[in-house]
């Protein structure tokens, strides 16, 4: 193992996959906690996704629907993963520090717009 790789590196078979599954439930639980837009998502994911899965017309519909809703939870998590970087980094002021996080918002943004013309256009097409 390279000297510029993480120590953490180097698990392999089952105990990679229960590492790994261990520590996404950590990041679930850590987004819900401390995330407030995180826990919104989640709350309209609650309401889709059901929802998705009983007014979409066919199977792909279905999964076009509840796909979209997920789409927003994972760039959520990932807009949040980088602002706790930044933070981490800094909590100074600097213009690349909110390049990061309006990049990021920008994202999450962009997903939530993707739901709603998934929305439309399998419901209304």
């Amino acid at each position: 193992m390279s000297t510029e790789e993480s120590p953490y590196k180097g698990k392999t078979g089952i105990r990679r996959a229960l590492n790994a599954l261990g520590y996404s439930y950590s990041g679930f639980g850590s987004a819900f906690r401390n995330e407030d837009a995180f826990r919104q998502e989640v709350l309209l994911a609650v309401i889709l996704v059901p929802l998705g899965t009983w007014l979409g017309p066919t199977g792909i519909a279905k999964a076009l629907l509840v796909s979209s809703v997920l789409l927003v939870l994972v760039v959520e998590l990932l807009n949040s993963a980088v602002e706790a970087t930044v933070d981490r980094v800094s909590l100074d002021r600097h213009r690349l520090s909110k390049r990061a996080k309006d990049i990021g918002s920008a994202a999450v943004f962009l997903s939530l717009v993707n739901v709603v013309v998934v929305w439309g256009l399998v419901l209304l097409a």
